[in-house]
């Protein structure tokens, strides 16, 4: 590289550490297939990377770990320059400090577990260490699996255990290859706790690889929806899985995330009470007992939503939740019986599926005024 470039290098990097961000141009022609991304993402939190097999979800992860070449691209972590081409700059994939975790966790069978983790701690030097070897082992509640062999693990403990040693990298960036994808539902729910705790109480950019909606919607900040090697939508959560435009409002399982603010709770219900951010509207959630003021996220499924006009008709019903909401959109479902309804609930979007014949006897039109109500026992929080 020369002086100069070098030079520019620097103050290009100097000008990214400003913000921190992720920033991922790829170009890559491979076998009939293309993956161009132009992607900001953000350099904190859960970024989902969604989409059907075949989408590039992998090839974009190939790309950020530096296992695969493109033929143009950039890519910034955080103010660390990885890839130029432009510029001839390729930081191979042992000098990028990230973690990586596939489908399988791909242990060293001859290894206790603590040597596993020993092994991705000593990858790293003393100065550079984020994470040590006590709080991944707490993190991911495995530290009375720490004198076992692999073979004497479930797949979820392998797979915290994988995490755990990626970890113990100090990496930059997490790359997780759909983690879950080979695990059964009880498996999965026995881990989802732990990857919601990486989210909380790690400061590290986590991108995760997922076809699996529930997931997605579960952990992630961001989403990023491929679609034949190009991304049809990259923004919050929230506010792209509620996009009338795209696919997944449409899908069978479609839903939005709320995130709530414990106001309250029912210990002879179990009911916990939730205020929405900058509205008077509270969800009420079937929960375990949780500290007034701590953020709560719901899942609020698009099946599980009906729609009222009038607030006096929810007087005598079993339902808890009313929500007082505006109908933003409605867009056709690909059942022609069925329409998906986009609801504005004082800024945070809720979807609801309804059949053709509801809306047209409700009247239920665009900017109309109406109330969604929600069981507190279909809500996922």
């Amino acid at each position: 590289m020369s002086e100069l470039t070098s030079s520019r290098l620097a103050l290009d990097t100097a000008r990214s550490r400003s913000s921190e961000a992720i920033e991922a141009r790829f170009l890559v022609e491979h076998g009939g297939f293309t993956l161009d991304l132009d992607l900001t993402l953000p350099g904190r939190g859960i970024t989902a990377i969604f989409g059907h097999s075949g989408s590039g979800k992998t090839t974009l992860l190939r790309c950020l770990a530096g296992l695969a070449r493109p033929r143009a691209g950039r890519l910034v972590v955080n103010g660390e320059i990885w890839l130029d081409t432009e510029r001839g700059v390729f930081l191979p994939t042992h000098k990028r400090p990230l973690g990586y975790v596939f489908q399988e966790a791909s242990l060293f069978p001859h290894l206790s577990v603590k040597k596993n983790l020993r092994f991705g701690l000593e990858r790293v030097r003393d100065a550079q260490r984020r994470v040590d070897l006590a709080q991944a082992a707490e993190l991911l509640g495995i530290g009375h699996l720490l004198e076992r062999m692999p073979a004497g693990l479930s797949g979820g403990e392998r797979q915290r255990v994988g995490i755990a040693r990626a970890l113990l990298t100090s990496p930059r960036l997490l790359l997780l290859d759909e983690p879950l994808a080979s695990l059964d539902q009880k498996r999965k729910l026995e881990i989802l706790p732990y990857l919601e705790r990486l989210h909380d109480e790690l400061d590290i950019p986590v991108l995760y690889v997922s076809h699996a909606p529930e997931e997605v919607a579960r952990l992630a900040d961001h989403l990023v929806l491929l679609d034949g090697g190009r991304a049809l939508a990259s923004g919050p959560i929230a506010d792209t899985l509620a996009r009338l435009d795209l696919p997944l409002a449409l899908a069978d399982d479609a839903s939005v995330v709320l995130e709530g603010i414990v106001d309250g709770y029912d210990g002879a219900y179990g009911l916990l009470t939730l205020t929405l951010p900058g509205s008077r509207a509270k969800l009420t959630v079937v929960h375990a007992p949780a500290a007034e003021g701590k953020p709560v996220r719901v899942t609020v499924k698009a099946r599980d939503v009906s729609l009222i006009t009038g607030a006096h008709e929810h007087d005598r019903s079993s339902v808890l939740n009313v929500l007082p909401a505006t109908v933003a959109g409605i867009v056709d479902d690909a059942n022609p019986a069925q329409a998906v309804v986009r609801l504005d609930v004082d800024g945070s979007p809720l979807l609801a599926r309804v059949t053709r014949y509801s809306l047209d006897r409700l009247g239920i039109a665009e900017g109309m005024r109406v109330w969604a109500q929600v069981k507190a026992v279909s809500l996922l929080a």
